[in-house]
Parts: C-alpha cells; structure tokens; sequence
C-alpha cells in the first residue's frame, strides 16, 4: 500500500516480498556500521524482520518503516519512516539508504514528506530522531529537514545524538 509520494518517490508498506532488499540493507557494512544489526542474515531472518517490525507497527500505531521506491525505476533505494520504541517519549523518524543511493537527495526528499506526514496528517507534537555519533551524513539530512539536536541519550549500550522538532502550534 502506498503511503506517501514525493517527485521523485513513492513511499509504500514493506511486504514478505521485499525481504530480498531488505536482507541486502540489513547487511550493508554501512547499515551495520550506523544502525546496528537487527538480526536479518538471510530471507527467513528477513521476513521475518518484516513481519515483526515494519507490519507490527503499521498494526500497532499506524505507521512505520516504509519503502521507499524510485519512481522512475521502480527500484528500492532504502526506506524511512516514523518508529514508535518504548526506550524514546516520541515517536522518532528513521531512514537508511544502499551506499550506491546515497549523496541524491534520497534522504532528503523522503524525510521531508515523513516529517511533513508525521506533523500534519498524524499530528504528532514532537518528532525525535536518534543518530549515531560521527555519522555526520545524517546529521545533516536531519538539520535540513528542520530537526535540531538536543541531547545525548543511552540507549542500550550505545550513546547517541537524540534530536527534535517541535509541531507548529
């Protein structure tokens, strides 16, 4: 089901289907780097993430991880979205990207109509966002799309830079 459209973008449901780029992301170097390993080493691991993850959440709160698609293609190039995790007091915006994708707008351009999504139609009051210290890439697609950074928080066994956005009131 598509959920959002862009110029360049079609934003949709992840499905069983799409486990193939999804195991692909999962085990991309740079998302094991900057997001961690979310235990997809192969497409029974990958469906498997779909299922109780992305499909869990769009259950759950109506909202969640989505892929994101090229229009002109019809290629996955990543996926972003709005994650609800009990360890955050807000609902935060989350996104990764294959490496051959990055330095596009990708980011950019999909962030832009999640946020736009998560403050207007889902009338969210705050949009946190968490990110790795030293991934300055996100930093920045975070500082573009409006999001400032606030504080370090632990979560786990990791420290990370925790940013927000606040709704227009």
């Amino acid at each position: 089901m598509q959920v959002l459209e862009t110029q360049r973008l079609v934003l949709r449901e992840i499905e069983a289907a799409d486990a193939p780029f999804i195991l692909e992301l999962h085990t991309d170097p740079s998302f094991l780097a900057n997001i961690g390993d979310r235990g997809v080493h192969d497409l029974p691991s990958a469906v498997n993430y779909i299922e109780t993850n992305p499909r869990a959440s769009y259950a759950r709160n109506g909202y969640g991880l989505w892929l994101v698609v090229s229009k002109e293609t019809g290629e996955p190039l990543g996926m972003a979205g709005i994650v609800r995790r009990d360890t955050l007091p807000d609902a935060d915006i989350g996104y990764a990207f294959l490496p051959r994708h990055w330095s596009k707008g990708y980011a950019v351009e999909a962030c832009t109509a999640v946020r736009d999504h998560a403050m207007r139609t889902l009338a969210l009051p705050r949009l946190l966002a968490i990110v790795s210290p030293g991934n300055a890439a996100s930093v920045k697609v975070l500082e573009r799309i409006g999001l400032t950074f606030r504080d370090t928080v632990r979560m786990g066994s990791q420290d990370l830079q925790l940013f927000a956005m606040e709704a227009a009131g």
